[in-house]
């Protein structure tokens, strides 16, 4: 097989959920279990940190892959979906999976793909965990797919368990609150591992220290350890400069992130705490610790958690991740005169933030280039969009891309009007043809239509 042949098998012969969705959810592991058997369990081969969540989860893995590289480990990344090359992936110090390897992969194993009738994530998942032990990494940073327990990067059992926040999305197959969602994302907490909460929510709180409780496992929210404090509010530009509060004490001054949005200092907390309990060797969590129900105080003298310094690792980590791992479409700067930002807000809590960051920056006016999936509650996303800008309405190139057209009616239903295109390249001319150098003009919505954008038109 060629790459080219390689990669229309795993995209067309079997179905993937990010181009057809509910047909390619299967609601257990037996499949991945299975793999793993066949594959020699190479998931046991490497130690890992596992990152959950509706939000944020692929930047918090990027920055720490990006930091503990800076510490000089061999680091595997898997994340999803991709933007333009499918092996974005799968990288090891940044450095995405060769092309051979791909297809070695796939050619050994088609046979029992096939008769197994394998998805496209199921595959995916067996190649990353198969290419980590083979090349011998230190640590992977595993980014679940989609929920949590029955995702197949839930056989793992990582030295960290990572879980951002909770919001409404995949309510087809999760749950329609936000406790049922809590509920699917918990199940990544193993026994004795360790877990990390990005945000104290008052209906996932509770779901998660029962889970912790249930796993003896020591549960931290890291927004009661760190608060990260942007320095400029009204900044036009996608850097983000802060000082790091821990327990209401300076503890990092003048920390620069290349990723502005404002749901990022959120994120580098997440990561701070995590950083955290890595350095703290990941000991017995359970041992003291009788009553589980109630929170684990997270401003207190332990003596069991040492504060990691902020070292020139996190530092660089944070400041390099774009560079040391690849990822793109976090509030990134990809033109100027008019500024032209790219931003991946595709469900309500990923709009909100948006909104807000909006709220903090200086243009004349604003134009948004918009389109999404058809399994999406677009219907609130766009009642939280400016009613104030231009837009441009498009889709995705994905089979589960909503039409524009449809999009369009359902726009002008919620007061938000603006023409039709066929896809993002042909949207973006026409909105920089329509705005002035002091304009904003934002790409946003589905991942995939962002992904469109850095793709070749």
């Amino acid at each position: 097989m060629t790459y080219d042949e390689t990669l229309e098998f795993l995209f067309n012969s079997l179905p993937a959920y990010h181009r057809v969705g509910a047909a390619a959810y299967k609601a257990n592991l037996d499949n991945t279990h299975a793999m793993m058997d066949h594959l020699g369990h190479p998931e046991r081969g490497f130690r890992s940190i596992h990152v959950a969540g509706t939000n944020g989860k692929g930047s918090v893995s990027h920055m720490l892959a990006s930091i503990l590289h800076r510490r000089g480990l061999r680091v595997g990344l898997y994340t999803s979906p991709h933007l333009v090359d499918f092996r974005e992936r799968i990288r090891i110090d940044g450095k995405m999976i060769d092309r051979q390897s791909v297809v070695d992969f796939v050619e050994k194993n088609r046979v029992f793909f096939e008769s197994h009738s394998l998805s496209f994530f199921e595959m995916t998942v067996g190649l990353a965990f198969d290419y980590f032990s083979q090349q011998r990494v230190d640590i992977a940073v595993v980014e679940v797919g989609m929920g949590g327990r029955l995702d197949s990067t839930n056989v793992i059992t990582p030295m960290l368990s990572v879980i951002t926040n909770i919001g409404l999305e995949h309510t087809q197959f999760l749950g329609d609150t936000l406790e049922k969602i809590a509920g699917e994302k918990a199940g990544i907490i193993k026994p004795g591992v360790p877990v990390v909460i990005g945000e104290t929510q008052e209906e996932t709180a509770p779901v998660f220290r029962a889970k912790a409780a249930e796993c003896g496992s020591r549960i931290v929210f890291a927004d009661k350890l760190y608060e990260v404090v942007e320095k400029a509010e009204a900044d036009n530009t996608s850097v983000l400069h802060a000082d790091v509060y821990r327990c209401g004490e300076l503890w990092c001054k003048d920390l620069v992130s290349p990723l502005g949005g404002i749901y990022q200092r959120k994120n580098i907390a997440t990561v701070l705490a995590a950083m955290e309990q890595l350095s703290a060797g990941v000991p017995d969590w359970s041992a003291g610790v009788t009553d589980w129900s109630a929170d684990v105080p997270a401003c207190d003298d332990r003596k069991a958690v040492p504060v990691p310094a902020c070292d020139a690792t996190i530092r660089d980590g944070i400041a390099g991740v774009i560079a040391d791992t690849g990822l793109h479409g976090r509030w990134e700067t990809v033109g100027e005169n008019p500024l032209i930002i790219c931003e991946t807000a595709h469900n309500p809590a990923g709009m909100e933030t948006l909104v807000a960051k909006l709220k903090t920056m200086h243009y004349n006016r604003l134009h948004i280039v918009y389109g999404c999936v058809n399994d999406k509650d677009y219907g609130q996303i766009l009642d939280m969009m400016p009613s104030d800008a231009c837009y441009y309405w498009t889709r995705p190139s994905v089979q589960r891309g909503l039409d524009e057209h449809e999009l369009a009616a359902v726009a002008a239903r919620h007061g938000k009007y603006g023409p039709v295109f066929a896809d993002v390249h042909t949207a973006l001319a026409a909105a920089k043809k329509a705005a002035d150098v002091d304009d904003l003009i934002v790409i946003t919505g589905s991942i995939f239509l962002v992904a469109d954008y850095f793709a070749e038109p």
